[in-house]
């Protein structure tokens, strides 16, 4: 049904697009009589819930859906729902829709006697667990977040900043040798596989484009992985009795670890019921959790992490900002083709940074030079790949954040006490400013990282690299 008043939902949309945040509707506007219904939300949704005794029935969720993210609307293929589990519709509601919640299940994981509860932390939410407690957006509260999980009861906890200095490692190799080699099994451009929204963007509506997606998993099950094989061989720990939790700012974790072929670390040992990684909580998950324990965050110690899989490098840090991906790569990448550490400019890539939806680039590698550009905002990428497919841009590698901002701006993430944007960029901020503090700031730097391939995986695209980092044929 259309909106009678034309002006008021083109301030909607145009406030929705620029991040600006929640659009309230009442009855002076009308909405309640239109007769608009909510976003669809299927029962099963694994990450996203409607609670219809707090719905108002403006539908202002199925409009954004719909003309922001550009989903809703859109035709599947028979059997799959319409929804690609970004939340961001949590974000532009935030009363009757919420994640759905998996936080007592951490409780009663802590609970088990014969558990070994073991902890991930996302690079994006030690920038903005903080404001939970009122602190300051951007405020890096990561010395309390390790130290409340112990305080809850948590075995071990470790930084997922590991895993995305693995999956550089994966992921830059792969870039190089597609670049090396490119065929119809190893097309160009190859893009980025971290953002699960994305990957199920590509599925539902250009499944042409997935032989482009990069086969590396993203670093929340590189790390689930790493968890239930080398951490639980390393620290004596049968795999059978660890839950694995990622603490991320995403709700599409939590659909993304539930695929059926995320349990590569159970294939590996013979086991194959055991699941990379068991529990996906958001942001905001991780404060309802704390309070439910009557933990008070902000009175907690500072902790450190384990010193087993507990450390990244600078370029790991930005993994959290739209471009961090790309310029983490590319750091990589520059080393392994040259083999010398890039130029001073490959630590600011000011080109690739910047808040514009749509960012191009040509990078100079030294041995040949790169086409790339970045995106955010999954309802952006559209003319961006009818451009592509056109012939109208040319690219080799392309970064895709379905959330603005990138993961700062994920669907799991405090609701903004302010202008949305401006919260977003302070978190944005704060990470490049933890990369540029690091001694270590490439991926093929970490020493963690050499000990992994040193001692466990051997070669990035090896043999056991591929079976547990990549997928096999997206289909």
């Amino acid at each position: 049904m259309r909106m009678k008043d034309q002006s008021t939902r083109r301030e909607f949309l145009k406030a929705a697009s620029l991040g600006a945040g929640l659009l309230i509707c009442n009855k002076q506007m009308g909405c309640a009589q239109l007769g608009w219904g909510p976003l669809p939300i299927a029962p099963n949704n694994p990450s996203i819930q409607h609670h219809m005794g707090r719905c108002r029935f403006c539908g202002d969720c199925r409009e954004f859906c719909r003309s922001v993210t550009t989903v809703l609307g859109q035709q599947v293929p028979q059997g799959e729902d319409a929804c690609i589990h970004c939340g961001q519709c949590i974000m532009y509601c935030r009363v009757a829709l919420t994640e759905k919640f998996h936080f007592p299940a951490v409780a009663t994981a802590i609970a088990a006697p014969n558990k070994i509860v073991v902890a991930s932390t996302s690079p994006a939410i030690r920038v903005s667990l903080g404001e939970m407690y009122r602190l300051d957006p951007g405020t890096n509260v990561e010395g309390k977040t390790v130290g409340a999980m112990k305080k809850l009861g948590v075995d071990h906890v470790l930084d997922t900043t590991f895993a995305a200095d693995l999956a550089i490692m994966e992921e830059a190799s792969e870039l190089l040798r597609r670049l090396q080699k490119s065929d119809t099994e190893n097309p160009l451009p190859m893009f980025t596989s971290c953002c699960p929204s994305w990957v199920r963007f590509v599925k539902l509506f250009y499944p042409m484009l997935l032989p482009n997606l990069s086969t590396a998993k993203s670093p929340v099950l590189m790390q689930g992985t790493m968890v239930k094989t080398y951490f639980a061989q390393k620290m004596g720990i049968d795999p059978e009795k660890i839950v694995h939790i990622a603490l991320t700012p995403c709700t599409a974790k939590k659909a993304e670890i539930m695929l059926p072929d995320m349990n590569s670390a159970g294939i590996s040992l013979g086991k194959p019921e055991i699941r990379d990684v068991d529990i996906a909580l958001t942001c905001r998950e991780i404060a309802y959790l704390l309070k439910a324990s009557e933990i008070d965050f902000l009175q907690v110690q500072d902790a450190t992490y384990s010193s087993l899989m507990g450390a990244g490098s600078g370029a790991s840090m930005i993994f959290g900002n739209t471009g961090g991906v790309m310029e983490a790569a590319l750091r990589t990448a520059y080393k392994l083709l040259n083999d010398k550490n890039p130029p001073a400019d490959f630590f600011d890539l000011r080109p690739i940074r910047g808040w514009e939806s749509v960012r191009h680039a040509t990078v100079d590698l030294g041995k040949r030079t790169l086409n790339v550009a970045v995106v955010h905002g999954i309802g952006k990428t559209r003319p961006f790949i009818d451009a592509i497919q056109s012939g109208e841009q040319k690219f080799d590698f392309v970064e895709v954040m379905a959330c603005p901002g990138g993961c700062i701006g994920g669907g799991g993430q405090p609701y903004p006490a302010g202008d949305t944007t401006f919260i977003q960029q302070l978190r944005l901020g704060a990470l490049f400013q933890r990369d540029a503090n690091q001694e270590i700031r490439l991926s093929c730097d970490n020493p963690q990282i050499k000990a992994v391939y040193g001692e466990f995986l051997g070669e990035p695209l090896g043999k056991k690299s591929e079976a547990l980092l990549h997928v096999g044929k997206r289909i």
